[in-house]
């Protein structure tokens, strides 16, 4: 299909970035540059970024690229081009020719939180209103959020088919964008070819990693891991180092995955925990225990087994935590508050973020190591930490997370790779001046409290503290003397101060931010201590005295036939009761159907009418015909076709138990076949 457009170049671009080296990637009005085309009647192209080989690279991606390369907009790709759709699959996006597996599966992972996308991704640009050929996207870069401005031509072959990213749905277009819009960040798509998980997931969250070696998981990693999934975290993991290639166990070894969920069955010969994992590919899966054709499925109740296995080869597959373990290398978590492995409740955290600069001759000092007169010249920066509520002479041990990224050393992400990084802590046990650094003398005289066991060749490093209330100095430096580079230092902890020594600039003070999940843990760990399993009467006492902020002056109210109705959809097992994993699952549901019905409820009614309730199922990625939804409004609603909270809450449990049915069941994606057994345990129970 050829489509001719006319063309807006933008020969004047804006300031530069005043930003590390990312002066040479320009400034762009997305606003203003979508105005001119728009009144000029032409489409935009980016001259910065153009369309041509030097924006893919100059090196071995070009010898993968198809023979008649092409740059085509998507209105010429598809007659129905879309930049989202709400009624797509979160997970569907592949990997093309660039080696950039570590970037999908972060970018998997956010797809998991529409509202973190939405911050990366505006997802009210489109192909048909205000169409102009300009998207733009926003990264987070060392402590601000970037825009980057690009044009939708995206290289394809002869064929049509996009080389790089592309949507199983083959209208939708988002992703292939994103990833041009980061390749522009980064330099090119080749340069995209190697970088780690953690390193993406940091671009898209401004949030802080934690790494763990799989190897060394402390013993409560599966109580990690339901922490993590519950709360807002993004998760990745990468297999063993190496040639990316495909083992006989259908894994592929130096390759990064998205975990997508986790979850503990019940089998005839006792608990399993599970993980959920997704391939970036979009295909080829793991073939042993837990896979899409394991026999190990047989153990679990119809039920369990009928809602969990899909046997699609689209690269998603589950595992046992002890194989996730023994495959994997790497986990890595990005919270977006700090609060992932402590238990300690509070309602918020100080946030200080501060830049630095290892420079030679003055401030890049090195590690530890003989001859010792140079540590002492990486910057030094003073931490005062004490608990708010018991103040500075508290001796309760104060909650620490320390964070250092180190800036890109060249425009071009791979053309300087990053260098080894760590950070030292002391205790300050006497006074000294502030405007002055402390000397050699003091390195060698006090132990650090805490030294990087490795220094690593990563991005970001960080490293969660207990420390009692006093006065510390953190010294961030590289692995060797004499290397240069920009970086950043944050620190997260209840209360502190925090400033450089020696530096004439004045003191920052610290931000404050609101974990959402704080205090939700003690909750759970109180209410399960009494009950370890829920039953339908319990569940019904739960929910009728929690608060139900946003949905007007009539609270809900749950009868028990509800609370039965709601137990029967999330218990797999025919255990009669829920656990606390289930729950956790349940209470993030609700809060979800909580937002989206009171978005709707615009009269604050307490109810919905049938139109509100399209929109409302819309908004929550359901749609369903008008017929379906007005049978659904008389079978859930009442008299008055009106139908409230609880009602839509029980609605939606529903037809989303039965969508991940049929998507499980189905073949060819348009129908089912069903043996009695199974049809029978629809029927009664889902």
């Amino acid at each position: 299909m050829a489509v001719w457009f006319p063309v807006c170049r933008n020969w004047k671009l804006g300031r530069e970035e005043s930003m590390g080296d990312f002066s040479q990637l320009p400034r762009q009005d997305y606003e203003a540059q979508k105005e001119r085309c728009l009144r000029d009647g032409c489409l935009f192209e980016d001259k910065s970024f153009p369309a041509a080989l030097s924006s893919i690279g100059s090196g071995p991606l070009l010898r993968k690229l198809p023979s008649r390369l092409r740059w085509r907009r998507p209105p010429e790709l598809h007659s129905n081009p879309l930049f989202y759709s709400a009624k797509a699959k979160w997970l569907d996006l592949c990997q093309g020719l660039v080696g950039d597996c570590w970037f999908l599966a972060a970018l998997q992972a956010l797809s998991l939180h529409q509202d973190i996308l939405s911050r990366v991704v505006p997802l009210n640009q489109s192909f048909t209103e205000q169409y102009a050929g300009i998207f733009q996207f926003w990264f987070w870069h060392f402590g601000k959020w970037v825009p980057v401005v690009v044009d939708d031509r995206l290289p394809v072959n002869e064929a049509g088919q996009l080389v790089f990213v592309s949507s199983t749905y083959k209208n939708l277009f988002w992703g292939a964008l994103l990833e041009k819009a980061y390749a522009k960040l980064s330099g090119s798509y080749e340069d995209l070819q190697r970088g780690q998980v953690s390193e993406a997931l940091v671009d898209f969250t401004g949030g802080v990693t934690m790494t763990i070696n799989l190897a060394e998981a402390p013993d409560n990693l599966w109580d990690v891991l339901t922490r993590a999934t519950y709360s807002r975290t993004l998760i990745g993991c990468q297999t063993h180092c190496g040639k990316e290639r495909v083992l006989e166990n259908g894994l592929v070894d130096g390759h990064a995955y998205t975990l997508t969920g986790i979850r503990k069955v019940t089998t005839r010969h006792g608990p399993e925990y599970l993980v959920r994992l997704r391939n970036p590919w979009g295909k080829i899966e793991w073939r042993g225990d837990w896979s899409d054709s394991s026999s190990m499925w047989d153990l679990l109740s119809p039920k369990e087994k009928i809602l969990l296995l899909r046997k699609d080869d689209d690269g998603e597959f589950w595992m046992s935590l002890r194989d996730f373990k023994a495959h994997f290398m790497l986990l890595v978590i990005c919270k977006l508050s700090p609060g992932l492995l402590t238990q300690e409740v509070g309602q918020k955290w100080s946030y200080t973020m501060l830049e630095g600069r290892w420079e030679n001759g003055s401030t890049a000092g090195g590690q530890m190591k003989p001859p010792r007169d140079t540590f002492w010249k990486n910057p030094q920066f003073l931490l005062s930490v004490w608990r708010p509520q018991e103040g500075r002479r508290s001796r309760l041990l104060c909650s620490v997370l320390v964070s250092l990224l180190q800036k890109p050393r060249h425009r071009h992400r791979n053309r300087k790779p990053h260098l080894a990084i760590g950070f030292y802590l002391f205790r300050m046990s006497q006074s000294f001046d502030a405007q002055k650094k402390l000397p050699s003398e003091f390195f060698w005289k006090n132990a650090s409290l805490s030294c990087p066991a490795t220094f690593l060749t990563e991005k970001e490093v960080s490293q969660e503290l207990w420390l009692e209330p006093g006065t510390y100095v953190i010294v961030p430096c590289t692995s060797e003397a004499h290397q240069e580079s920009e970086f950043v230092l944050r620190v997260f902890s209840r209360k502190h101060i925090f400033y450089e020594i020696g530096s004439n600039s004045s003191v920052i003070f610290s931000k404050e931010i609101v974990d959402q999940s704080e205090g939700k843990e003690e909750f759970f760990t109180k209410l399960f201590e009494k009950y370890p399993e829920i039953n339908a009467i319990q569940l019904q006492n739960i929910l009728n005295h929690m608060p139900w902020s946003g949905l007007g002056s009539k609270q809900p109210l749950f009868s028990l036939e509800a609370c039965q109705g709601i137990l029967a959809l999330l218990d797999l097992n025919a255990s009669g009761t829920v656990s606390i994993q289930e729950f956790r699952d349940l209470w993030k549901q609700l809060r979800f159907y909580q937002e989206v019905f009171h978005k709707q409820d615009n009269n604050r009614s307490g109810s919905l009418n049938w139109a509100q309730l399209q929109a409302a199922m819309r908004e929550a990625g359901i749609v369903l015909s008008d017929d379906v939804c007005q049978l659904m409004l008389i079978r859930y609603g009442g008299p008055d076709l009106q139908m409230d909270f609880v009602s839509f809450v029980h609605l939606m449990l529903r037809v989303e138990n039965m969508e991940d049915v049929f998507q499980n069941l189905t073949q060819d994606g348009k129908g089912i076949y069903l043996q009695k057994p199974e049809w029978l345990m629809m029927a009664l129970y889902c």
